[in-house]
């Protein structure tokens, strides 16, 4: 069973109101009151199935990893790379998990963080 789309009150109605969740505080609020017109609202019993919670969409596990040695040991799980991690050590983790056949979910390298911008070299006297 797919889980109902949960909007806000008057979402298709006003351009005004955006297509998202906020829940309903109105004294007088219809949603809140659980008028059955207004649509689904948010509850417990959508919650996942317990073999389901933590699980990326192709059912694999995310483990975080900062070092290439976080590594061993891991088979049929995703790996995401933490933040913190510069571009020598992202590198080496990249190719370590791609040997092991493991997904890395953020695998680019990082941008460098700044470059100054060499000046075009212009002439005495001459104008742009």
């Amino acid at each position: 069973m797919t889980k109902p789309k949960f909007k806000v009150l008057n979402d298709g109605r006003y351009k005004r109101v955006k297509s998202r969740w906020r829940k309903p505080r109105g004294t007088h609020n219809k949603k809140r009151m659980k008028m059955a017109w207004t649509g689904a609202s948010p509850g417990i019993g959508y919650g996942n199935p317990a073999g389901k919670k933590g699980l990326l969409p192709d059912g694999s596990k995310e483990v975080h990893v900062y070092n290439v040695k976080d590594l061993e040991g891991l088979s049929k799980v995703s790996v995401r790379i933490g933040s913190a991690v510069g571009a020598k050590k992202r590198k080496l983790i990249v190719e370590k998990a791609r040997s092991m056949k493991l997904r890395v979910l953020n695998p680019r390298e990082k941008k460098k963080a700044f470059e100054p911008k060499k000046k075009a070299s212009a002439k005495k006297g001459e104008r742009k």
